[in-house]
């Protein structure tokens, strides 16, 4: 049942969106003339050949400092997207290996966290072998869901020796996913049952249909058995991890573990990323903000000089609108085989009416008194079903770039006004054709009686059903 699902749901959100082709590339990037490039390949996860390249200082100091970046959520992120990363950290004195990210067991609906950090091990263990690069002071950095990444590699290995966390999440995955979904909305100007009840019932029917990869994924007891230093960094304006929630459950589960070794800092004008944005975390410059890089490349400097920080925070406070919310497993009525069910037997009693009508009509038949609240809720009916479903995925596969609702009118995005419309006078209708089906049960065919009564079941489901997704909530 679940994997039916799976492959409905998938099916409809392939048809609401454009298809996204995941990118890979084992060509060397160009480099600043101040730097040297090294192309490296490795052995990650199962044996995967992954490819790299170590950017290193021209006039690079032996027994250097090491990093390796993991990259954020994404299939087969090509290692140019971290570039801007790999040139700033260098400039710092450090040799940095940035490597093309997977794509073999990584999708959007499938993805392993301990996979990526194996990964990341063996990006670190070449690291270590190279040239001038000091073994015992080599460590990670993790941005986004290399966040999640990181802390699982340096708890897998005392040969990292420290861990820079950059927009990380505290929190469990479908957490932060339906907040960044409902932040990017409400920066958009939508508010109301959209963002409080459809968007987070999506992404609870999708965990449950596993459509949405290590949803309740705990990262507290991995960053508890990190006793590496770490360095965390936020910008203030970061709209895809909450930032004033995220930083303090690493807090507390690093000194849980005994760890005090870290450094929290908080940047101005700059997005998830620590980029510049020029509005408030919506676009992202290409640079770096100001300070960023000099941090990291001090404080690395530091920590693997035996002079690890004492825990502390820094910077202005950050901009988080709203709180995240628990997102709890679904009952079993809401369970995604049921959501399965309800929508086979909402699009079959829609469907029916008017196909049954068409088969009498080509056999030469004949016609069966016609309801138009009946040709209403079929139609209406089908067209909120298939049309709620389809904004909803394309609210899913915009939300980790910030949702892009379309225009908006009254805090509603146009499209789901008009689907509230339609969804108000279907229920209408269903109300109305549920009362003249039983007013006329006695005088109506057989055939025409099986065919009313299930629109009519379809219709009084429906309203729940529409309930539920706030499709019919003001």
């Amino acid at each position: 049942m679940r994997r039916s699902l799976l492959a409905a749901l998938t099916a409809l959100c392939l048809l609401a969106t454009p298809a996204a082709a995941a990118a890979t590339t084992e060509t060397p990037p160009a480099v600043p003339p101040d730097l040297k490039a090294t192309q490296v390949s490795f052995r990650g996860d199962g044996g995967l050949t992954l490819h790299g390249t170590v950017l290193s200082p021209a006039a690079a100091k032996p027994a250097r400092p090491g990093i390796v970046l993991v990259h954020g959520s994404g299939t087969g992120t090509p290692r140019t997207k971290l570039m801007s990363e790999a040139v700033g950290f260098a400039r710092q004195g450090l040799s940095v290996l940035i490597y093309d990210k997977r794509s073999k067991g990584y999708s959007l609906f499938q993805r392993s966290y301990s996979q990526l950090a194996d990964d990341a091990l063996g990006a670190a263990a070449t690291l270590r072998s190279q040239p001038g690069v000091d073994p015992a002071k080599v460590g990670v950095w993790g941005f986004s869901e290399g966040g999640w990444v990181a802390p699982i590699a340096a708890s897998r290995s005392k040969d990292i020796a420290f861990v820079v966390l950059v927009g990380a999440n505290s929190l469990q995955p479908l957490r932060q996913q339906t907040w960044a979904v409902a932040a990017g909305l409400r920066k958009a100007g939508v508010s109301g049952p959209l963002v409080d009840r459809a968007e987070l019932n999506l992404y609870r029917t999708l965990a449950d249909g596993g459509m949405f990869p290590e949803p309740y994924y705990d990262p507290a007891p991995t960053m508890a058995a990190v006793h590496q230093p770490v360095l965390g960094i936020w910008g203030v304006h970061d709209l895809l991890t909450p930032p004033r929630e995220s930083p303090p459950g690493f807090a507390r589960a690093l000194e849980h573990g005994g760890n005090r070794n870290y450094t929290f800092r908080f940047f101005p004008d700059a997005d998830h990323a620590a980029h510049l944005t020029p509005d408030g975390g919506v676009t992202r410059s290409p640079e770096l903000a100001p300070g960023y890089a000099d941090l990291v490349g001090s404080w690395v400097q530091d920590v693997t000089a035996g002079r690890p920080p004492t825990a502390r925070t820094s910077g202005p406070d950050p901009v988080q609108e709203s709180p995240t919310v628990p997102v709890e497993p679904p009952t079993w009525w809401e369970s995604a085989p049921m959501q399965l069910a309800v929508l086979v037997l909402l699009v079959v009693a829609f469907a029916a009416y008017p196909l049954v009508a068409l088969a009498r009509r080509l056999r030469g038949g004949s016609r069966a008194p016609v309801s138009r609240a009946a040709r209403f809720l079929s139609a209406g009916g089908l067209a909120v079903l298939l049309g709620s479903l389809s904004y909803l995925f394309y609210l899913v596969m915009t939300g980790g770039k910030l949702a892009a609702p379309g225009p908006v009118l009254a805090e509603r995005p146009l499209i789901w006004l008009a689907l509230q419309a339609l969804a108000v006078a279907s229920a209408v209708a269903a109300l109305l054709t549920a009362l003249a089906w039983h007013r006329a049960r006695g005088s109506v065919p057989p055939g025409e009686r099986v065919r009313l009564g299930l629109l009519v079941a379809g219709g009084l489901v429906f309203i729940p059903w529409g309930l539920y997704w706030g499709l019919l909530l003001p």
